[in-house]
C-alpha cells in the first residue's frame, strides 16, 4: 500500500486523480505506483510497487526500480507480445492495457511476424499510447537461440520477410518434433497445442506449456518452462533459424533497428559469448536489452558494462505476454533519450 494513500482514499480519488496522488507521494520520496504518469523528482531510493489495483484505475505490480533513472513523464516499454505469437492479448487489448498501465510508448514485438501491426495501429491512433511496430526475430549463434528485437523495419522488404517466414516454418517443424516427444510422457497432442495457439502465426513452446497446464501436468506456463520445456531438458529441440549476425544485417537493410533481447538471461539456457556479441555490434546492432525480468542486478550491470565497451545504449522492457506470464507491462522501462535515438534510425514512423 502506498504510504499516505489508503484504499478508501484511492476509491474516493478515482482514476483521474491517480497521477497527482503519485506525484505527491514521490515528492515525499516514498513509493511509486507503476502505471501512474509521474517521475521521481530526483528521488534516489528505489520505488516499491503496490499489488493493489482496485479503485485506482491502473494495474500495479510487485517490483523495484530506481525511479530516478527515468526523468520526465514518458514511460516506454519496448518488448511486448500478443496472440499473434505467444501472448494472450489481442493487439487492441494490448494497447488498452498499456494505456491503463500509464505507458506512453510500447513496442509490439511478436515472434517472427508482423501480423498484428494493422490491428495495433488502428487501436493506437488517438489512444495516447504511441506504437513502435516491431518483431522479435528468432536466430541462432554458437548453437544457441538468440532473439533479436527489430523495430520500425519495412514490412515489405523481401529479404527480411523471407527470413521471418523461414523462422516461422522452423518453429512449426520444431514444435511437431517436441510434441511428438512430449506425447510419450504427457497427455498432450498436436491438436491440443494448436487449440492453445489460437490466432498465433506459429506454434511455440508457450503453447505447449499452456497445453501442459490444461491437462494438469504443471501449474503454470512459467513452471513448464523451468522444468519440462527447459532448453536443457530431454524434450527440447533447437530451432533451425537464421544466423544472428545475418539477421542483424537483414534488419538494418530493411531500415529496422536491431536490439539484442535479454542477452544474459542464463536461466533460459546457455548464453552467447562476448565475442559473438561484438560481432553483432559490428553487424549493426543498435542496443542491448539490459533491464529485463530475467536479468538480476548483477547481470544488468554486466550488460551495461558490455554496452558501454562497444558504445551502444541499453533498453528496458517488460517482455509482456498477457496472462501467460508473470511479466507486467512497464515493469522495466527504456530511458526517453535512448528511445528517441532508436526511433530516429527506423524506416517507419512511430504511430501516435
Amino acid at each position: 500500500m502506498v504510504p499516505g494513500c489508503t484504499r478508501d482514499a484511492r476509491h474516493a480519488a478515482g482514476p483521474s486523480a491517480t497521477a497527482e496522488i503519485a506525484r505527491a507521494v514521490m515528492r515525499r520520496g516514498q513509493t511509486c505506483a507503476l502505471g501512474s504518469r509521474f517521475a521521481a523528482a530526483g528521488a534516489l531510493t528505489p520505488c516499491t510497487y503496490s499489488t493493489s489495483v482496485k479503485g485506482w484505475g491502473y494495474p500495479l505490480v510487485v517490483g523495484r526500480v530506481d525511479c530516478a533513472r527515468y526523468p520526465g513523464s514518458v514511460r516506454i516499454d519496448l518488448h511486448t507480445h500478443t496472440r499473434y505469437s505467444d501472448g494472450t492479448d489481442t493487439p487492441a487489448e494490448l494497447i488498452g492495457n498499456a494505456r491503463a498501465a500509464g505507458l506512453d510508448v510500447i513496442a509490439l514485438t511478436d515472434h517472427d511476424t508482423t501480423a498484428g501491426w494493422a490491428e495495433a495501429a488502428n487501436a493506437a491512433r488517438g489512444s495516447g499510447v504511441a506504437l513502435v511496430r516491431g518483431a522479435e526475430v528468432s536466430t541462432r549463434a554458437e548453437g544457441m537461440s538468440v532473439h533479436i528485437l527489430s523495430y520500425l523495419h519495412d514490412p515489405d522488404d523481401a529479404d527480411l520477410a523471407t527470413l521471418l517466414a523461414s523462422s516461422r516454418s522452423a518453429r512449426e517443424v520444431r514444435a511437431r518434433r517436441m510434441i511428438e516427444g512430449l506425447s510419450r510422457d504427457f497427455p498432450i497432442t498436436w491438436e491440443a497445442v494448436l487449440a492453445q495457439a489460437q490466432a498465433a502465426n506459429a506454434v511455440g513452446r508457450p503453447h505447449m506449456a499452456d497445453a501442459l497446464v490444461a491437462v494438469g501436468s504443471v501449474p503454470s506456463r512459467d513452471e513448464a518452462f523451468a522444468s519440462i520445456l527447459h532448453a536443457s531438458g530431454p524434450y527440447y529441440v533447437p530451432i533451425d533459424v537464421p544466423d544472428s549476425a545475418q539477421a542483424v544485417r537483414a534488419i538494418r537493410a530493411a531500415g529496422g533497428v536491431p536490439v539484442l533481447a535479454h542477452p544474459l538471461a542464463s536461466a533460459r539456457g546457455r548464453v552467447i559469448g562476448e565475442g559473438t556479441m561484438a560481432e553483432l555490434v559490428e553487424a549493426g546492432l543498435a542496443a542491448f536489452e539490459a533491464d529485463h525480468r530475467d536479468h538480476d542486478a548483477a547481470t544488468r550491470a554486466k550488460v551495461r558494462e558490455l554496452a558501454a565497451r562497444w558504445g551502444v545504449p541499453v533498453t528496458g522492457s517488460s517482455d509482456y505476454h498477457g496472462s501467460g506470464k508473470l511479466n507486467r507491462l512497464g515493469e522495466n522501462l527504456t530511458e526517453p533519450d535512448v528511445y528517441e535515438s532508436l526511433a530516429a534510425q527506423g524506416h517507419l514512423e512511430v504511430i501516435k
